[in-house]
């Protein structure tokens, strides 16, 4: 950001101070304000809404920030007065001192300011922003655990070819000690042995496949957060 933006920001900071365990913002709020922290230790966390098993916690100190959700409102030119929720909780940890932006004062700077709509900030939103952070963890972690399925579904059935193929050994030199005599009867049997082996394993590729969607979807359940509109 060049000076002209910071000192129009820097002008439209408040100071705040919080003792410790106080509960600065709640998952589900309107987000009214977004802080920079100057000196203390918060812990920040998530339940995604509410759902059940999911549990995220991150730490913030000094030169963090928390709100973000009210720049992507700041910056959409069709957002109205209703504003973001807040997607984590955050409680001070220790006594805490920052500085508030609210949102007013952030659609005004936004508004009057092209800087701030540049690639450059969209990158830095995203790197430094929990939302984003976790967005992205959780979809690492349900990349991993399709992959990791994958590798065991190949392992298994390298280990199934295997003894196919150590049994089907052990048949040919039993073979080669009897007479190569083989009745129309043996020849169906084995076909149809063939064809209910394929029936099988199709089936259970097929059960498999599913049950990956399934989970992949039940995985990927947490909504990316929304995108700020840095091209308006």
């Amino acid at each position: 950001m060049d000076e002209r933006l910071l000192d129009a920001i820097c002008e439209r900071l408040k100071p705040n101070l919080y003792t410790e365990s106080t509960y600065i913002v709640s998952e589900g709020d309107p987000v009214n304000e977004m802080m920079f922290i100057i000196r203390g230790r918060l812990e920040s966390v998530t339940t995604d809404g509410g759902r059940s098993g999911f549990f995220n916690r991150g730490l913030l100190k000094e030169e963090d920030f928390c709100g973000e959700e009210l720049l992507t409102w700041a910056l959409d030119p069709k957002a109205g007065s209703n504003l973001h929720s807040f997607t984590r909780t955050v409680k001070a940890l220790t006594e805490v001192e920052a500085f508030a932006l609210e949102a007013e004062e952030l659609k005004f700077v936004a508004s009057h300011f092209r800087r701030l709509h540049s690639r450059q900030v969209q990158q830095t939103f995203r790197f430094y922003s929990q939302q984003w952070r976790t967005w992205a963890s959780c979809f690492i972690q349900a990349a991993w655990r399709r992959y990791s399925r994958r590798k065991n579904a190949e392992l298994r059935r390298l280990e199934k070819e295997e003894e196919m193929g150590y049994e089907d050994d052990e048949y040919d030199d039993e073979s080669d000690k009897r007479p190569m005599v083989i009745t129309r009867t043996e020849s169906s049997s084995r076909l149809r042995s063939t064809i209910l082996a394929s029936r099988f394993a199709a089936n259970a590729l097929k059960g498999h496949r599913l049950r990956s969607s399934e989970s992949s979807k039940t995985l990927m359940n947490l909504q990316k957060p929304p995108e700020p509109d840095f091209d308006a």
